[in-house]
């Protein structure tokens, strides 16, 4: 799926390293650098690929996921927002189902720097009845850095719902989570935890007091990936499992295999907007080798 993306047919130019090209129903910015590929649906400001130069991808995203206007995008790093979970409907906010509009751009020898903006309309105010503007702004190279940024007068709880691409969800163990969590399928039961995380079932966790990263060692693939959050309140994780990944349309019966969520989030303190002075939520994703990372892992 992922290579497919880069092979669409260009509709327009935009710049000497970003095209907008048509995937099923949506239109995509596509990222073609010397330092990175990556893919951005105008639905949802909605980061569907990442790829540094020389690496596999980073971001997983299903292949039988739908391309169509209102229909969430399985995979890569939707916006939830203004709400989280079943809060409200669409689940997850309406922000990931919304077209957005890109709003400016820059390039350099190092990536691109991507803007995109959705503001109150009709529609947003029927199923929310605050005015707002949200900015996503992406800084798209070796690393990736994705900031959102809310203006208007409220309260909302957000995600960055980051999926990754793991080679074998049984090898994979994710750090730095903290010691309390909400355990969402055993009825939002508080636990404590190690701070570590593995993969053996269905797993659906809100940690509330995560460290400022977390690692995703994933030990079949040689690297690990790290999730850095900023002005967060939570980190959430989770892997459906086989029943739920073959409950699901849009996922394969073995899609829950190769992908982990690890979601920079607000939810139990939600964000809070006020004027001229916007609620922020930001996450960073670098790639580590196994080998030159695994001092960190034993010490």
């Amino acid at each position: 799926m992922q290579d497919k993306l880069f092979s669409l047919p260009v509709v327009t130019q935009i710049s000497p390293y970003l095209t907008q090209r048509q995937i099923g129903e949506l239109p995509a910015i596509v990222v073609s650098h010397p330092k990175v590929r990556a893919a951005i649906t105008l639905q949802g400001a909605h980061l569907i690929a990442w790829q540094p130069s020389g690496e596999k991808p980073v971001l997983w995203l299903s292949d039988k996921s739908l391309f169509a206007p209102g229909k969430a995008i399985r995979g890569g790093v939707p916006i939830c927002w203004p709400w989280f979970g079943p809060a409200g409907e669409p689940a997850h906010g309406f922000a990931r189902v919304q077209p957005w509009k890109l709003t400016a751009h820059d390039e350099n020898e190092d990536g691109v720097m991507l803007t995109l903006v959705l503001e109150s309309n009709p529609q947003t105010l029927k199923l929310w009845p605050h005015e707002f503007t949200l900015i996503a702004r992406f800084r798209l190279g070796q690393h990736c850095e994705i900031e959102l940024e809310a203006y208007g007068d409220f309260e909302a709880t957000a995600a960055l719902h980051s999926y990754f691409t793991v080679s074998d969800i049984n090898g994979v163990e994710v750090s730095g989570l903290g010691n309390s969590y909400i355990d969402k399928v055993n009825n939002g039961e508080v636990a404590s935890s190690d701070g570590k995380q593995r993969y053996p079932g269905r797993i659906d966790r809100i940690f509330t007091a995560a460290e400022d990263c977390s690692v995703i060692n994933d030990t079949a693939g040689e690297r690990q990936i790290e999730v850095y959050h900023h002005h967060h309140s939570d980190v959430v994780t989770w892997n459906p499992g086989v029943e739920l990944s073959c409950s699901m349309t849009d996922m394969a019966n073995e899609g829950y295999k190769t992908m982990v969520c690890v979601e920079t989030a607000r939810i139990s303190k939600p964000l809070r907007s006020a004027g001229e002075k916007p609620a922020r939520l930001a996450t960073t994703f670098r790639l580590k080798k196994k080998a030159a990372a695994s001092d960190n892992v034993n010490g």
